[in-house]
Order: structure tokens, then sequence, then C-alpha cells
């Protein structure tokens, strides 16, 4: 239990730093005003695509792109202690939008963030994920990708 406990807590720790760094606004775009209210976090224009096309797969922006790809993989690694709270719409909701994440991440990043996707979700029946480093695995080359596009 205890390497689990530090494995979770690296891992947690690489995703926040690398939530922190694509965290800043990107030009010429206006300040959030909206709370951490359950409302969508995609703008109303863009529409959920399964197919992303550009540079910046089905996110508008760069900044966008490292802002929820950042903040799902840090997600993904907490998605055990969503389930041990008992909590289970929170958990679904977690679920489905790591999922609509996956299908919106850029093309040079999707088999990764897909792969991370399924292994996470695996972990909520399995806790050897964890303890055998399939989770430390998995969220590799999603934080190498954030590192590398997201500095």
């Amino acid at each position: 239990m205890k390497h689990f406990a530090r494995t979770l807590t690296a891992t947690t720790l690489f995703a926040a730093v690398a939530l922190t760094a694509c965290s800043a606004p990107s030009a010429g775009s206006a300040p959030s005003s909206s709370t951490d209210s359950g409302a969508a976090s995609s703008p109303a224009a863009a529409p959920e695509t399964s197919t992303p096309s550009g540079a910046f797969g089905g996110f508008a922006t760069a900044a966008e792109a490292c802002k929820t790809i950042a903040e799902q993989a840090t997600g993904a690694s907490l998605l055990p202690m969503s389930a041990a709270q008992g909590k289970t719409a929170e958990l679904e909701q977690k679920k489905a939008e790591l999922s609509e994440t996956a299908e919106r991440v850029p093309d040079s990043i999707k088999a990764d963030f897909a792969r991370l996707n399924e292994v996470a979700v695996a972990g909520l029946s399995d806790q050897t994920v964890y303890s055998s480093g399939k989770f430390q695995e998995a969220i590799a080359p999603v934080n190498q990708w954030l590192a590398t596009n997201c500095a």
C-alpha cells in the first residue's frame, strides 16, 4: 500500500507541475469568468469532434489543449480516490470527461492518451494497475508530450 501511495503522489505532483506550466491563458484570450460549477469547459462554438484536425486536435489553441490534457491526466491519476469517496455520479462524469478528452487530443498523442484512459479506468477495479507500474507506463508518454509541447 505504501508503494501505491508513493506512486500516486509522484504522479499527481508531476501532473500538477505540467498543469501549472500549461495554465497560462493564450495570447488575446479573455480571462475566464466562469466558476467551477460543472458547466462544460469547451465553448459552445466548438462542437465535440471524434476526428481532431490541426495541430491542437479538437482544441482551439495550444493553451487549451495543454490545460485540458494536463487536467485530465491529473484526473486520471485521482480516479481511485474519487471511487473511494463513493460518489458514483461524479466518478462517471470524470470517466466521461477523460474519454471525451481522449477523442479530442492531437493525433500525435491520441494513442497514448487512449491507453492512459483505458488503464486508468481498469485501475478502478484492479488496484494492481498502480502497484505493478502499468499506470506509470501509461501516463509517461502523456507527461512527456506535455513537457515537450506545453513548457
